[in-house]
């Protein structure tokens, strides 16, 4: 199979692939996304099939307005919409108990159904030309880092999808927030929607256990990205965090010749004659989560022994970030002190 790679002005060739049955990679402003009409088993199952992703993983199933809601959600409570006023669209999903008419492919089997109102223009554009809403992970390997340009997903997934929609760089860098609001609302997933955001509406927010990698093999989730090792690349990652400076001596000190750091912006200079990436700065942990996808798939590409990384704290958008490094290194990281000392190792 030939995977087309087509522009923003060719929108409507990708929505007629999509009325096919066929499989679009998107831009949304979180990541890439591989799309399929949420309505059509066989092309669900296709997402599956080319991202090797697990059965029971489910999907989200993005819509291009609050309207198409009514289609999937069996119960909207008015805390739902309290928090859809204030984040949608934008880079936020939420849980819903579903509809019965929502595929079980979807949704794992489960009873509930994620939902995204996107803000990318193109993303929203594509939805109102196919007519349906899009079911959608990130348009990766399942477990490898999620693309965040349209060269990403051509790399994982040439050969195995119809096309691509190149929308250029995401502009959030790691996946949408997802709230369960089946019953008392519940945070499953960080993102560019912070914790600290939500609890403007949801003061008493919870915070899943699956954050901190609590999940058993057994367990059933209710939303991407819960269970299975995600966002790693080859190479086996290290995260270290505690204090900046010392966090990069840490690093350094334990580097041998073939590993590769990546590190902040404020750190390089630590790292010089060291391999090391920089992928954003700490004073700016948007930049680092825009960063971390790529520079993990930009590390690997030069074929380290080990991967080390410098993890932010969880506070704004840091804990999407910390999430995500933490989950590639399977929820070990090392907290380093101001001299550049381990003093202790988390999970």
């Amino acid at each position: 199979m030939k995977t087309l790679l087509l522009s923003a002005a060719e929108i409507g060739a990708a929505a007629e692939i999509l009325r096919r049955g066929g499989i679009v990679g998107m831009p949304t402003e979180t990541v890439y996304g591989l799309g399929a009409s949420a309505w059509d088993e066989a092309a669900v199952a296709r997402i599956f099939e080319a991202k090797g992703r697990p059965q029971d993983n489910p999907l989200i199933v993005h819509i291009a307005g609050l309207s198409a809601l009514d289609e999937l959600a069996a119960e909207v409570p008015d805390t739902a919409r309290e928090l859809a006023r204030r984040f949608w669209p934008g880079p936020f999903t939420m849980v819903f108990p579903k509809k019965p008419s929502v595929p079980d492919r979807v949704t794992a089997g489960m009873d509930t159904v994620a939902v995204r109102f996107t803000a990318h223009p193109l993303a929203q554009e594509l939805i109102r030309r196919a007519g349906v809403p899009i079911a959608a992970p990130s348009a990766n390997v399942s477990g490898y880092p999620s693309p965040t340009c349209a060269a990403h997903v051509l790399r994982d997934l040439g050969g195995r999808i119809d096309a691509v929609i190149d929308g250029g760089p995401c502009a959030c860098g790691v996946e949408s927030t997802v709230v369960s609001v089946v019953g008392p609302p519940r945070l499953l997933r960080p993102g560019s929607v912070t914790l600290e955001q939500l609890r403007t509406v949801v003061p008493d927010i919870a915070v899943d256990k699956a954050l901190r990698g609590e999940v058993g093999p057994d367990e059933k989730v209710s939303a991407p990205g819960m269970k299975y090792r995600h966002y790693a690349p080859k190479a086996p990652v290290i995260a270290v965090g505690g204090d900046r400076d010392g966090s990069a001596l840490y690093i350094r000190s334990r580097m041998g010749g073939r590993d590769l750091c990546l590190c902040y912006e404020e750190c390089a200079g630590i790292f010089a004659g060291r391999r090391a990436l920089v992928y954003g700065s700490l004073a700016d942990r948007a930049s680092l989560a825009r960063g971390i996808f790529a520079a993990l798939r930009d590390a690997d590409r030069q074929e380290p022994e080990t991967i080390y990384v410098q993890c932010p704290d969880e506070a704004g958008v840091g804990l999407a970030v910390s999430n995500r490094i933490r989950k590639a290194a399977g929820f070990r990281e090392i907290v380093a002190d101001r001299s550049g000392r381990d003093t202790k190792e988390k999970g």
